[in-house]
């Protein structure tokens, strides 16, 4: 028997073994002397979170050109998001070309690469709020609902689907923010005992991360002593961009522990839903934290959002769908981008997504391989990406149905412009031809 051993840094294919162990923070000139236990306390990460551009430019110096910096205080006029970046994701990017990093295209937004919004986006793209029979509650599926029990993260994405509501107020966007408020919690709670369908729950926001051991638990045990729910899951990006929580807040954990046990000693479901989009943000950092979420039988599966020049590269994609199933996460979803305001720069056309499909499909366990999704706008639900009625790619239409959810209705969802050839895009241009292209595509799709 050979036992040499093999270094897998020498094998292209075992690449999402590997994972970035070294002082990274130490290249930010404003945190040069941060020790790794200092880097490693999540009470830290959050204190230091980067929120504002004068922040930036103290901790990057002259990292950075003043015309970047310009950049950004240019985007930050039009982003409905507010900053927010934990330390750990802001180390990470590439500051040595940040306007092509993937990071930095999630977070910071800079007005060169805005681009105007599709005529046809929505601020609620999904219609959480129609469909919300009491505040935080969105309830779509006849088995399954969407609870909101707060509004903040540790991160904003500017990529974020409920940036109508996220975070403050900007320039651009006036929100009413909900906050963690137990009076809601308990409404959300009576209407679903009196929803005897209902057996599936997922906790989002805003981010579970943000809520404290004692909301986890409160939130986790009330949900589970509901004779009907069978499952419930917590939503959270933390462990893609915060691990040191899951680190270093023992009692949160315990929280999150505890409340998996009483739901095993019920017979029921308790799993972590996290958000990876970009390899780069995979660290050792990452697998430590789901060492020990492993450890406790804790179930963590993956959402990712398909971005243009964040992850639509096959590459990429195949790259981040083996290093989260390398890691105990498995692959569950990828999202076509939805239609909300300030993310027009960040969609894809649906044949991308379709063709990434097909890519990804078969280089590893189909277990382990996500399912590519169109969450259709206007509340149809999440189609495959593949199960469209019809698809004008020359214009950038697609016509869908979504029969159980929403029997005899239809919904359209659309490529973004600027990436259709100059012909449709003039047709777009103008009005009456743009509301006749719709019209027609719907009646071929047989609506």
């Amino acid at each position: 028997m050979n036992s040499k051993i093999v270094d897998h840094s020498k094998i292209p294919d075992l690449e999402h073994r590997n994972f970035r162990n070294d002082d990274f923070w130490k290249e930010i000139p404003g945190w040069s002397s941060v020790t790794r236990g200092e880097f490693a306390d999540h009470m830290w990460q959050l204190k230091n979170s980067v929120r504002k551009v004068a922040q930036i430019k103290k901790l990057l110096g002259d990292t950075v050109s003043k015309e970047f910096i310009a950049d950004l205080e240019s985007g930050l006029h039009t982003t409905p998001m507010n900053i927010r970046i934990t330390p750990y994701v802001f180390s990470l990017i590439d500051w040595k070309d940040p306007l092509n990093c993937p990071l930095r295209k999630q977070f910071l937004p800079v007005g060169s690469q805005v681009i105007p919004d599709h005529p046809m986006h929505m601020a609620d793209s999904l219609s959480e709020d129609d469909d919300s029979p009491v505040p935080m509650l969105t309830h779509r599926y006849p088995d399954k609902v969407l609870f909101l029990p707060l509004t903040i993260c540790p991160v904003y994405c500017l990529y974020c689907t409920r940036s109508r509501v996220i975070g403050g107020s900007t320039e651009s966007v006036e929100k009413e923010t909900y906050g963690a408020n137990q009076k809601y919690w308990d409404d959300v709670f009576e209407y679903l005992m009196n929803s005897p369908k209902v057996e599936d729950v997922v906790i989002s926001g805003g981010d579970s991360f943000m809520l404290n051991a004692k909301q986890i638990s409160y939130i986790g045990e009330n949900l589970l002593k509901i004779p009907h729910i069978r499952r419930i899951r917590y939503a959270t990006k933390g462990i893609a961009i915060f691990p040191q929580k899951i680190l270093t807040d023992d009692a949160w954990v315990k929280a999150l522990s505890d409340v998996h046990k009483f739901g095993r000693s019920l017979g029921k479901q308790v799993v972590v839903h996290t958000h990876f989009s970009s390899p780069r943000e995979i660290t050792k950092w990452t697998q430590m934290a789901m060492d020990r979420l492993f450890s406790e039988g804790i179930i963590v599966r993956n959402q990712a959002v398909l971005q243009d020049g964040v992850n639509n590269h096959v590459d990429e994609m195949v790259l981040l769908t083996r290093q989260v199933g390398y890691l105990n996460i498995q692959p569950y979803y990828v999202y076509m981008h939805d239609m909300v305001p300030g993310c027009e720069h960040f969609r894809t056309t649906l044949r991308e997504g379709v063709e990434l499909e097909k890519a990804v499909r078969g280089t590893t366990a189909g277990f382990n391989t996500p399912t590519f999704v169109c969450d259709l706008p206007g509340g149809g639900g999440k189609r495959h990406v593949a199960s469209y009625e019809y698809y004008d790619e020359e214009n950038g239409i697609s016509v869908w149905t979504a029969p159980y959810v929403k029997p005899g209705k239809s919904f359209t969802y659309f490529d973004p412009i600027h990436k259709l050839s100059p012909e449709a895009q003039a047709r777009w241009a103008d009005i009456p031809t743009r509301e006749a292209m719709i019209i027609e595509a719907v009646k071929k799709a047989g609506y």
